[in-house]
């Protein structure tokens, strides 16, 4: 089994979509960091950050994405994976 799919795995406890919260927990960093690196996705078109998306006003952070970063230290731009 791949990296990847050994970090989903180990994150299998957790939601399909993490809150930012939760994302946090995750890389053992602060909350107030976390909803930074959010803000900065969305500012840098997701190129940097960590990988959000919003269903109506609420940031969610996808299992799979949050995995991706844990592994490859790739952020995943949601325009591009929905494209592939």
């Amino acid at each position: 089994m791949s990296v990847v799919g050994d970090l989903e795995l180990a994150l299998d406890a957790y939601p399909l979509l993490l809150t930012v919260e939760e994302a946090a927990e995750v890389l053992r960093i602060s909350r107030s960091l976390a909803y930074e690196l959010a803000h900065r996705y969305e500012t840098t078109d997701g190129t940097d950050g960590i990988t959000v998306m919003r269903v109506g006003s609420c940031l969610r952070v996808p299992r799979w994405a949050l995995a991706e970063l844990l592994a490859t230290g790739r952020v995943v731009r949601l325009a591009d994976a929905l494209e592939n």
